[in-house]
């Protein structure tokens, strides 16, 4: 019985998902909003507000971390999010942002580029990058 109350506490933990830090490279000067990621995310805009130029990257489909960006920052599942950009690039006007693999990729892109916008876990160390946004 002691057993299984352990394995149980095991899965309800494992299913405890971080919160999401939005980065960017350490010289960015930049803010971004919710409302901003979603345009950025959804290819309808390309550069913060001040002008300056992004490139979003994503986390791979895998990477469980993906699906919880796609609900709290973008506002739609994983499922309509991939739906949405197949029609845009079956219609030619959109390509998806790049993905990565890893939080540590996404923070070694981050920090080496100053036009890339990423996001990691909140459990992820952001000593290398800056933290523009926190979502819970």
């Amino acid at each position: 019985m002691k057993a299984v109350i352990i394995i149980l506490s095991f899965l309800v933990m494992g299913t405890v998902q971080a919160g999401i830090v939005v980065i960017a490279h350490p010289a960015n000067s930049n803010s971004v909003t919710v409302e901003e990621l979603q345009r950025l995310y959804t290819g309808k805009s390309s550069s913060f507000a001040n002008g300056d130029a992004v490139l979003p990257l994503n986390l791979t489909d895998a990477n469980t971390l993906r699906g919880s960006f796609d609900e709290k920052a973008l506002g739609r599942s994983s499922s309509q999010i991939k739906a949405y950009w197949s029609k845009l690039v079956f219609t030619g006007k959109g390509t998806p942002p790049k993905e990565v693999s890893s939080d540590e990729e996404m923070i070694k892109l981050v920090s080496s580029n100053p036009n890339i916008l990423g996001y990691v876990g909140s459990d992820t160390d952001v000593s290398a990058v800056k933290v523009l946004l926190k979502i819970d």
